[in-house]
């Protein structure tokens, strides 16, 4: 079978391996979709891993299922979560299930991006889902993308008529702007690229502005004068971080959703007496994602206009491309070569 091999993102190779053998509880799914993620592409965080087979955003079908296996049979259409939780440590106990040991060593083999996925009897346990008859392989990929964000709107905890300040109108940007319109709030966007500031827009934020361009002046000026109530950081960039650090109102909330490869310093006196929580968010677990498949299956969250591109497993390289140039594109899903046309 092909599998793609990271190295860097400008070095992604197409191999041939064996289809891996399963076993009891496990099953074999043949990847039909798998979307590129801005982690992928976070070069820094990912080559300290490589080479290897990356790609966590996958759907397929399942071919080949183990002893024991009785939820699942051949031909299912299914989204496999790369990581869950094991249930049974001290974290899964209090309900922090993202800080779980082994939702964080745990993954699929060899990745999402190769024709053919062994995945372990955990995963199928609990982190394998039937998709809807009308769902398409591709629309799947977004599940685990908008199940990282509505685990970062728990902790976020946006209210109705709150003011949001969105950093970076990537692809969690855009999520985030959806799930803070749901609850009622006021979304105020930023971005470095005219496209993703158009797309911010056309998903509900209600001012979008170039990053060059904004200000906390512009944020008052838009904001009756106050300062936001919550703020996303979707952008690893330093100058998001001060933006943010800048921008928040007394007993606000700032999530970083994504961050710099360098220490965030913040000005712990000021947080100390405005009242200003920090809070940071990584990954999802099993609820997180039923919750993102409801979100997606009842049309509350529009996630099909964001898969801007498709190209083939042998094909990869591109989409890396894209990805990182982050010009015109939004998700990049990676699809088998016999489904090119």
């Amino acid at each position: 079978m092909k599998v793609a091999v990271y190295h860097n993102n400008s070095d992604v190779r197409i191999e041939e391996r064996p289809i891996p053998a399963i076993g009891d509880g496990e099953i074999l799914v043949k990847m039909k979709a798998s979307g590129i993620c801005g982690t992928d592409v976070m070069q820094w965080y990912r080559i300290k891993k490589g080479p290897r087979v990356l790609g966590h955003e996958m759907a397929g079908e399942i071919v080949e299922t183990g002893n024991g296996v009785e939820q699942f049979k051949s031909g299912d259409r299914v989204f496999v979560s790369h990581h869950v939780p094991c249930y049974s440590c001290v974290y899964c106990d209090q309900g922090n299930y993202t800080a779980c040991s082994p939702l964080h060593t745990g993954n699929y083999e060899p990745g999402g991006f190769s024709e053919y996925i062994r995945v372990p009897a955990l995963n199928v346990k609990t982190g394998t889902f039937l998709l809807p008859a009308g769902m398409s392989y591709e629309t799947a990929t977004m599940i685990e993308p908008l199940a990282c964000a509505v685990l970062g709107q728990k902790s976020l905890d946006v209210k109705k008529g709150q003011t949001v300040v969105v950093f970076g109108s990537g692809i969690s940007g855009l999520l985030h702007i959806q799930m803070s319109k749901l609850k009622g709030a006021k979304v105020i966007a930023t971005d470095i690229n005219k496209y993703r500031l158009n797309k911010a827009l056309e998903f509900g934020a209600d001012h979008a502005i170039h990053a060059s361009e904004y200000s906390v002046e512009k944020l008052k000026e838009l904001n009756n004068g106050r300062l936001a109530d919550r703020i996303v950081v979707c952008a690893g960039a330093k100058q998001a971080v001060a933006s943010a650090v800048e921008s928040i109102d007394k007993r606000g909330v700032i999530l970083f959703f994504a961050v710099p490869q360098e220490d965030i310093c913040i000005p712990s006196v000021n947080f100390w007496r405005d009242e200003i929580s920090v809070r940071f968010s990584y990954g999802a677990s099993p609820q997180d994602l039923k919750e993102a498949l409801a979100l997606i299956e009842t049309n509350a969250v529009d996630v099909q206009k964001m898969i801007t591109h498709k190209v083939s497993l042998s094909g990869i390289q591109e989409g890396f491309r894209m990805v990182s140039e982050a010009a015109d594109s939004l998700k990049v899903a990676v699809i088998p070569d016999d489904s090119i046309k």
